[in-house]
């Protein structure tokens, strides 16, 4: 049941990203381009996925369980520290000069072309090496 859930939930998400522009990477770039020729209608995306979030984040605090029963894991601290700031400011780079993030990319395999197969192989080899750096920086610290 789960999978089904998340079948359905991730070609939910897909779709939302391709209708609202989140795939076209001139438009996310002409989103981030604030001082030049800026395209503010991915706002309302914005604004579409924060408000339902809100409340989901709102539900979620007054339960100990999920619909389909597993645990709902406590709420992070706030932490900002050089690893989150490293990351968002890595992430954003990319994002403003590929014009697409993680999921964008898995949505955009179906119609991207060679070019989106390009990077999304290229951002999964960065994800490997990144995760295998980081268990070499873990054996090294203890």
């Amino acid at each position: 049941m789960r999978a089904l859930f998340a079948f359905l939930a991730g070609g939910l998400f897909g779709a939302g990203l391709l209708v609202s522009g989140m795939t076209d990477t001139t438009k996310v770039q002409g989103w981030l381009d604030i001082f030049g020729a800026w395209d503010p209608t991915l706002a309302f995306v914005l604004g579409g996925a924060i408000l339902p979030m809100l409340v989901a984040w709102r539900v979620a605090t007054s339960r100990t369980a999920a619909v389909l029963g597993t645990p709902i894991p406590p709420k992070p601290e706030p932490l900002l520290d050089r690893r989150l700031i490293g990351g968002s400011v890595l992430f954003g780079l990319g994002w403003a000069l590929a014009g697409l993030c993680p999921g964008p990319a898995m949505a955009s395999l179906s119609y991207g072309g060679m070019q989106g197969l390009i990077f999304f192989c290229a951002m999964v080899a960065g994800m490997l090496i990144w995760h295998l750096a980081q268990r070499q920086l873990l054996a090294k610290a203890t």
